[in-house]
């Protein structure tokens, strides 16, 4: 039995030229890249975590789940800092669902304003 791909196309002009989507889904897998707070570059931290899983919640959508099916996440920060107002703003989505997480500080990411980039994997219970 193949199991189907199905790549979820997001909004960054830079799918096509760095050779990614936004998610991928394979059976009752979606895997979300590492997703950004596109338009809250101004944003503090809750702010661009708020945004950033507003994201993922779309790409998951498109992808047939929700963040009830999220079972991991990956926060990467920038500033040691903001793990409290991430941790908080993270919990407004996840406290009930409570997936495997992991939190860690990097030195930058690409957009040199963003705080935070997260990445999510969900699992669906049964593939359609």
């Amino acid at each position: 039995m193949s199991v189907t791909r199905q790549n979820i196309a997001g909004t960054s002009p830079y799918e096509p030229i760095i050779g990614f989507s936004r998610a991928v889904r394979i059976g009752n897998s979606i895997h979300v890249s590492g997703t950004g707070p596109v338009g809250a570059d101004n944003e503090d931290a809750a702010g661009q975590t708020r945004k950033t899983l507003e994201i993922i919640q779309a790409a998951l959508e498109k992808a047939g789940a929700t963040m009830t099916d999220v079972v991991r996440t990956r926060m990467y920060l920038t500033n040691v800092e903001d793990w409290e107002a991430v941790g908080r703003a993270h919990g407004e989505f996840f406290g009930t669902i409570r997936p495997a997480s992991t939190m860690v500080v990097v030195a930058k990411l690409l957009n040199p304003t963003w705080r935070i980039e997260i990445e999510a994997d969900a699992v669906l219970p049964n593939a359609q």
